[in-house]
């Protein structure tokens, strides 16, 4: 899905899933609350909610209720898996046939500066 599409909490997502994939939040961190993320991203607190709400769901994120949410065990890995398994199934099929119309050789793709 093109990102200018995509609904803003997604956006949203994705910035928090790449941050904890990176290490910037690793297991075990604090997340930004609700309130200071969204002012760090312009967003709406509700919008951010909805994104942090998400990662709960799916057991990425532990709530310590009047503390704050943090990064569960193995959420980094999970991340990882689950947006490899995203890119090969979605993303990756569109690049090889962009590639194959464009008649570029995979030579050309691996060399360091094409």
């Amino acid at each position: 899905m093109p990102d200018s599409t995509k609904p803003v909490y997604l956006k949203l997502r994705d910035k928090i899933a790449a941050a904890i994939i990176e290490g910037i939040y690793p297991e075990g961190a604090m997340l930004p609350s609700v309130r200071a993320f969204a002012t760090q991203q312009g967003a709406n607190p509700l919008t951010v909610a909805k994104a942090y709400q998400q990662f709960q769901l799916d057991g990425l994120v532990e709530v310590q209720r009047g503390v704050g949410m943090f990064v569960a065990r193995g959420a980094a890995a999970r991340l990882r898996a689950s947006e490899r398994d995203q890119f090969l199934a979605v993303e990756w099929p569109v690049i090889q046939q962009r590639i194959k119309r464009l008649g570029i050789a995979p030579a050309e793709l691996l060399a360091e500066n094409s």
